[in-house]
């Protein structure tokens, strides 16, 4: 048993949905968050930059003791997490790989190998879900898409009766539904947030990473021994890199998510 916190982290809101599962499938877990609302969206920024970024986010995480890190975001987890891998003592987690599995695992059961994947353009262009997915079966053809504004979109509170983000979803999604997908990845933690507008849009079955991320972290912590079996109600702690956006209100209001915990702002260019 160990008692130290689980830490995640995200650009912005988008963590809330691997959050919010976590909180849900290990409920005697104290937990971090740490999302960088100054510096959201990720996805247009350099490699460089995105691994500048994460390394922060890591050494603020670790800097709170936690026993490991869930990277609750699908761009620097398509960038970043065998870097991350390389500087952290502490077990790194993305989101990419249980995607890819239940993608493949969906596909093998429908018989149907075509796998949809949409993220930021730096996740598409670094083709990480593709490659992953090509590494479990060569024979799934991966038809993939950036979708850039799906992200300031949500930030800004463009949800899922929005008609900005509906028309948005048609300009990038609109073809996808002559594909006959098996399974749509949902390649940015994002992306959940308005995934009854991608559904409506796509017509095929959803992956949501920060769900299926989240039954990894159990995995993890339960084969590492590192689960806090105390029997105990965990706590969240939350930190957040700009208080531009009303954080709290967004993430209690359009996720499911009661916040009662002290949302504190950090300087993060200090890790």
């Amino acid at each position: 048993m160990n008692k130290n916190a689980v830490g995640i982290f995200d650009s912005g809101l988008g963590g809330l949905c691997a959050l919010r599962e976590a909180i849900r499938i290990l409920p005697g877990e104290d937990i971090v968050y740490f999302g960088d609302s100054g510096r959201v969206p990720y996805g247009n920024r350099s490699f460089d930059a995105i691994k500048k970024y994460a390394r922060q986010d890591i050494n603020f995480l670790t800097g709170k003791n936690v026993k490991i890190i869930l990277v609750a975001c699908g761009t620097v987890s398509s960038v970043a997490i065998d870097y991350l891998k390389e500087i952290s003592d502490i077990p790194i987690l993305g989101v990419v790989e249980t995607a890819c599995e239940k993608a493949v695992e969906t596909a093998k059961a429908k018989r149907n190998k075509n796998i949809g994947v949409i993220g930021t353009a730096a996740t598409i262009s670094k083709g990480a879900y593709k490659q992953y997915i090509a590494g479990l079966d060569p024979n799934c053809e991966v038809y993939s898409k950036a979708c850039p504004l799906f992200v300031p979109l949500v930030e800004n509170g463009h949800l899922n009766d929005d008609k900005i983000t509906k028309m948005t979803a048609e300009y990038y999604l609109d073809g996808f539904r002559d594909l006959n997908l098996s399974s749509l990845i949902l390649g940015c933690t994002h992306y959940p947030i308005i995934k009854n507008i991608i559904s409506e849009t796509v017509g095929t079955e959803l992956i949501d990473v920060g769900l299926e991320a989240a039954h990894r972290l159990k995995r993890e912590l339960t084969e590492k021994h590192l689960l806090n079996d105390a029997g105990g109600k965990g706590s969240l702690d939350i930190y957040i890199s700009d208080e531009g956006i009303n954080f709290k209100d967004i993430a209690s209001n359009f996720l499911g998510l009661d916040i009662n915990c002290k949302i504190t702002q950090i300087d993060i260019d200090q890790y």
